[in-house]
């Protein structure tokens, strides 16, 4: 197989063969049809994230077909199309994993950081974690997840651009409850270009931040479509 190897972090990734991994008992092997780039895998990349394995193979966010099942794997087929996300393994045993909160896993490892991740041509991935083609788990309220960029051309230093961020989450609490709770994932950017010479008001632009992205959730909601067995509002309104 081939793999893209990260040996040394703000270092280029370089073309590796290798054998093949044999999946151990619980792992499945995929056949990587694609794998995108986040950001978090430049974070690896440039020694941004303390600790990586090294060598790794970088990349979380893959999709392929299995081609190779470890002993105690059940309910999966040869050839059937599966993700592999950023947690790639939890311990299963600390309090966290115990309470099904396994994104707090005091023992995990991430794909792509502290595992072998999807840039190669297989990967190992803990059959546990699999997101499986056409199976959605069922979601629970408080478990969203809404990220979102509030942008503006007024002229912030960083710590005026974090509070900005900051009072932009309030609009995700009028458009969204229950919001940020400890399952989900909420997150808010701001993003200044420094447009306008005179000075801003922060508290001004926070406000208005936090009014733009009640008004941009509760017009994605009104203009999403369903999926089988998840009805967006405009089925709900028939």
């Amino acid at each position: 197989m081939r793999a893209m190897v990260l040996e040394r972090p703000r270092t280029p990734l370089v073309m590796r063969e290798r054998s093949a991994p044999e999946p151990a008992s619980g792992e499945i092997l995929i056949e990587v049809a694609a794998c995108g780039v986040c950001r978090t895998d430049l974070h690896v990349v440039d020694g941004e994230l303390p600790n990586p394995k090294l060598p790794i193979v970088p990349g979380h966010e893959i999709v392929g077909r299995v081609a190779a099942m470890g002993a105690g794997v059940a309910g999966l087929a040869i050839g059937e199309r599966v993700g592999v996300p950023w947690l790639g393994s939890t311990c299963g045993l600390c309090p966290y994993c115990r309470s099904g909160r396994e994104n707090l896993c005091d023992r995990p490892l991430f794909t792509g950081y502290t595992r072998d991740g999807g840039y190669a041509t297989r990967a190992l991935a803990d059959a546990r974690t699999l997101l499986r083609a056409g199976r959605l788990q069922q979601a629970m309220p408080g478990q969203n997840t809404t990220i979102g960029v509030v942008a503006t051309n007024a002229r912030l230093t960083k710590t005026q651009a974090t509070k900005v961020a900051q009072m932009a989450h309030d609009g995700v609490a009028r458009a969204i409850y229950p919001s940020h709770t400890m399952g989900d994932g909420d997150t808010m950017f701001a993003l200044a270009t420094g447009g306008l010479s005179a000075d801003a008001d922060v508290s001004r632009v926070g406000a208005l931040g936090a009014e733009m992205v009640s008004d941009a959730i509760m017009r994605a909601a009104r203009q999403a479509t369903g999926i089988p067995g998840y009805p967006a509002a405009r089925d709900l309104q028939r």
